[in-house]
Parts: C-alpha cells; sequence; structure tokens
C-alpha cells in the first residue's frame, strides 16, 4: 500500500505533497527536504493499491491545478490558512 500525503508547515508557508510506504516515518521529519520546515500538520491522504496508481495522485497535487486544490483545502478559521 502506498499513501499519497499533503503536509503544512505549521511555523512557515510551506505545503509539500509527495508520496510514501510509510506515512509515520515520512511525518517524523527526518527528510533533509522537510527538516527545516518541521513541525507538520497533515492536510490530505489517500492510499493507493499500487505506486502507479499513487505516483498519478502525486503528480496532480504537484501540478498548478493540484496546489490550488490543497489551498482551497485550507479554510479560514481552521488554523490551517496560508497566505495568498
Amino acid at each position: 500500500m502506498f499513501t499519497v500525503y499533503a503536509i503544512k508547515s505549521i511555523s512557515r508557508n510551506y505545503i509539500s505533497a509527495g508520496l510514501t510506504n510509510n506515512l509515520q516515518r515520512r511525518l517524523s521529519g527526518y527528510n533533509r527536504t522537510t527538516k527545516p520546515y518541521a513541525p507538520f500538520v497533515l492536510i490530505f491522504q489517500e492510499t493507493f493499491p499500487t505506486r502507479k496508481e499513487a505516483r498519478v495522485k502525486e503528480k496532480y497535487l504537484k501540478s498548478g491545478v493540484g496546489k490550488e486544490y490543497l489551498k482551497n483545502k485550507l479554510t479560514p478559521g481552521s488554523g490551517l490558512s496560508i497566505d495568498r
């Protein structure tokens, strides 16, 4: 099983999307690319049976349309808002 996720930095204006086979390890903040932005809030998660299917969703979330989708998930007043 593969998980496609999106996380938002609590302290900085940063959203990261990706895929993993171990979400807890990924959210631990030890990855070199995301470590400077920790801690995070999980804003999106979807599980797929194959890496190929997960990769399609990951590519969508990393596209311009996908980034807008993630920003729209961050509603005002939820504590997850992001500056536009």
